[in-house]
């Protein structure tokens, strides 16, 4: 009884079909957290690299979550008026993409006060030099000089999104496994604690490959990069897509190979076009043969617009109605919130807060 007690929505002991369902589902099946951070549009690297799979694992798991996280934002200085934009810009990107408020939970983090609540007591577990070595906090202060308390710990906010759902699987790119493994750490330091509670959270890595900058291929694509053309962003008109894949470097060489290694500009125009059309990167170099680079870049060009011609599209719609947008985080925070608090009033049990 423990075991299906201790899950969210599972607590009541006289329970429904439904209930005894949905409880069967999410022991057999997991449950998936990820969080994006509200940054403006999505770029064509975001959406292959990340937005892509989450669309897929709304098929592929019973409880999916997915949070703006507006609190890992302003480790950073932000505009208000500017980061609401940002927030809401973030959600119409994300359902024109495919996330689907039906099939999944889409809401904005600060909107679910335990997220905070969790933090705090999550952080009374973590010792400073285990946050110290984390290679973004070394990166970020660096860059600063010195970094604030919130970007110190906001590796702990980010187990405690995690955890707060009791979440078994967590989409990451590889820069972010060092710090899923905090999440690992605390739920077993917590578990050792207070007695079995948080399951270890597992890592789902996207095989797709990084999409890099078209003006600097030998790093990732960026929203905060300096060259306008060295960025695809979700909401680019064709014309623009087309400007900036011309003049996306490459070499002096016309065939179209795959060589990552050796001539990383083209590489990067085989992977983006392997990636948007689905086919495997072989596929496309065999396509290609007797193009030169300037004729292929029109064939990648066509694919990119062809892609991203719908999601632009209904990015616009969206952005048109913000109360809509509004209304759908609200109705999404109360669903993370039903799911959190049964979560934090078993925690504060086990603290032994009452």
């Amino acid at each position: 009884m423990q075991r299906w007690a201790s899950l969210p929505g599972c607590s009541t002991l006289i329970w429904t079909p439904w209930q005894m369902n949905r409880c069967w589902q999410i022991l057999h099946k997991g449950q998936v957290f990820s969080g994006i951070q509200p940054t403006g549009v999505p770029h064509l690297g975001n959406y292959l690299g990340a937005l892509e799979s989450w669309v897929a694992l709304q098929d592929e798991y019973s409880v999916v979550i997915y949070s703006i996280v507006d609190l890992h934002s302003i480790t950073q200085p932000q505009d208000p008026q500017m980061l609401r934009d940002n927030i809401l810009d973030m959600a119409a990107s994300l359902l024109a993409c495919g996330i689907d408020p039906s099939r999944s939970i889409l809401f904005q983090q600060s909107q679910v006060s335990e997220h905070a609540e969790l933090s705090w007591i999550l952080g009374c577990l973590t010792s400073m030099p285990r946050l110290r070595h984390l290679p973004q906090w070394k990166m970020k202060s660096k860059q600063k000089n010195e970094g604030s308390v919130g970007l110190y710990t906001y590796p702990v906010l980010q187990a405690a999104d995690i955890l707060l759902y009791k979440s078994t699987h967590v989409p990451v790119g590889e820069d972010q496994i060092q710090h899923l493994e905090l999440a690992q750490d605390l739920a077993r330091i917590f578990n050792n604690q207070y007695g079995q509670f948080f399951p270890e959270p597992c890592a789902l890595l996207s095989g797709t490959r990084k999409v890099k900058s078209l003006r600097d291929p030998s790093s990732k694509m960026s929203k905060s990069d300096p060259q306008k053309l060295a960025t695809v962003f979700l909401t680019d008109s064709p014309d623009d897509i087309v400007l900036k894949i011309r003049r996306a470097v490459t070499d002096f060489t016309p065939e179209v190979t795959y060589e990552p290694e050796s001539r990383p500009g083209v590489s990067n125009l085989v992977s983006m076009h392997a990636a948007v059309s689905g086919q495997s990167v072989e596929q496309v170099v065999r396509l290609a043969e007797g193009m030169d680079t300037g004729q292929y870049k029109t064939v990648v060009a066509e694919a990119i617009v062809q892609k991203l011609q719908p999601i632009r599209l209904e990015i616009q719609r969206l952005r048109a109605d913000r109360g809509h947008l509004e209304s759908l985080l609200a109705k999404g925070a109360e669903r993370a919130r039903s799911l959190a608090a049964p979560v934090m009033t078993e925690v504060r049990k086990l603290l032994g807060f009452y």
